[in-house]
């Protein structure tokens, strides 16, 4: 559950094109929330173009989630995918979050840093898909990584090539999701091509970039004997940087969000995995050589 403030935000011609709903969000003050609500569209574009301004779900501080030690989490709005299982479905389209400005995430990044320290942990950015919003996201890890702190990208690598060199090197750990090891089931599970996710992982080994792999197993969709070799295949070509794999069992908690939004979903009936499929798929990994755990 995100302890974040969320809201709504969209833009209307009928307004001039200036942003409407609420801005407030991660402390902003009453004046920086009426500067930001007064943008206009074009005002608006360019701090997104330059990631003085991004689109943000919600956020969360949690501890031995989504990367090592305290993280502060913050969730970007918008996906190019389309997960059946997706526990966020609300940030598919840039339509829920606040609008946030870059310099006040980095501010509230700074008053944690001696938690972080305490704890090993730092920031990790998640979505949706944080690389969505490219500018907004580089410019939060270069901000953070230049003042010390742990940074941690949570990706489905499907748009990892937006991310230069330069880029991945402000990047501690990223934790990869690998939805599925054969085109056909990758295109079911997301509705886009495995190919980028793969590319990804390639850089990020030839980088030497610390990975964590994760995998949902989902009975009846990713579940089969030959997409968890194919699954594990991969991970293993990536193995001297994948610090350990992280088999994460389905669950349909997040029907609920589904139902609001009007979509299908599609996974209703789907029960989560027996203990003997989980235990099976965990020694799939660890017969590459990999280092793994289950939820």
């Amino acid at each position: 559950m995100s302890d974040g403030v969320t809201g709504s935000v969209a833009l209307s011609p009928a307004d001039g094109g200036r942003v409407r709903g609420t801005a407030a969000g991660l402390g902003f003050g009453e004046e920086e929330v009426a500067c930001l609500d007064e943008l206009t569209r074009g005002q608006l574009l360019e701090a997104r173009r330059t990631g003085e301004v991004g689109l943000v779900h919600s956020w969360e501080t949690v501890t031995a989630v989504d990367g090592p030690g305290t993280r502060l989490t913050f969730f970007l709005a918008g996906c190019p995918l389309r997960c059946l299982y997706c526990h966020n479905p609300d940030t598919f389209e840039m339509k829920e979050g606040t609008l946030e400005r870059a310099d006040d995430l980095v501010a509230r990044i700074r008053r944690m840093r001696p938690v972080f320290r305490a704890s090993g942990g730092g920031l990790t950015l998640s979505g949706g898909e944080a690389l969505f919003q490219p500018a907004f996201a580089t410019r939060l890890f270069r901000e953070a990584h230049a003042m010390g702190v742990h940074t941690c990208l949570d990706t489905s690598g499907f748009l990892g090539a937006r991310l230069s060199d330069a880029d991945l090197a402000d990047i501690d750990l990223v934790l990869l999701d690998v939805k599925a090891g054969d085109e056909e089931t990758y295109r079911r599970v997301t509705g886009q091509s495995l190919r980028p996710t793969v590319d990804f992982g390639d850089r990020l080994a030839a980088l030497g970039t610390k990975v964590w792999v994760r995998f949902v197993l989902v009975p009846g969709l990713t579940d089969g004997e030959e997409n968890v070799a194919a699954v594990a295949d991969i991970a293993a070509r990536w193995k001297d940087n994948v610090e350990r794999v992280e088999v994460l069992p389905f669950h349909n908690m997040a029907v609920d969000k589904w139902d609001a939004l009007g979509l299908d979903y599609r996974l209703r009936d789907t029960r989560p995995p027996s203990r003997e499929s989980v235990e099976r798929t965990v020694a799939a990994f660890e017969a590459r050589g990999l280092r793994t755990f289950h939820g």
